[in-house]
């Protein structure tokens, strides 16, 4: 990872999960802000420009699919990786996500260490873009 230390946005409302996947990012790193229901991460992603968000599909308030498509529509937040994280397996609900923008879909059954290496690949990738297109629109 890079020497700058990535923000992640872990958006979920179970709080046990909030604090394994949480422990998990830091311990690899990552700096981790969170939020337990949707508008709440609409909020803190729109706010704090994390460098990624980790959003669950099930959510209070707003659900992931409809926090997703809110952030990719906005100019502002249009950029930032977003990785559904979710107990949902169907095919349709990978579907939907893609479709509202969602940059990747990993259950919460599989392994942290998947969902590590997917967030590194968004990073890495965001990464590589030019630097005015990782700038945030008030710099």
């Amino acid at each position: 990872m890079a020497d700058r230390k990535w923000r992640v946005l872990l958006v979920d409302d179970e709080p046990g999960i909030v604090k394994l996947v949480g422990k998990r990012l830091e311990v690899a790193g990552y700096e981790v802000v969170t939020a337990l229901d949707g508008e709440e991460g609409l909020t803190k992603a729109r706010l704090g420009r994390p460098d990624a968000v980790i959003l669950d599909l099930m959510l209070p308030i707003k659900n992931g699919m409809e926090v997703c498509a809110e952030l990719k529509a906005d100019a502002a937040t249009k950029a930032i990786p977003i990785i559904m994280f979710t107990a949902r397996h169907e095919a349709m609900d990978e579907k939907l996500c893609r479709e509202c923008g969602a940059d990747a879909y990993i259950t919460k059954s599989q392994q942290s260490k998947a969902l590590l290496e997917q967030l590194e690949a968004l990073l890495t990738r965001v990464l590589a873009r030019p630097a005015r297109l990782q700038q945030p629109a008030d710099a």
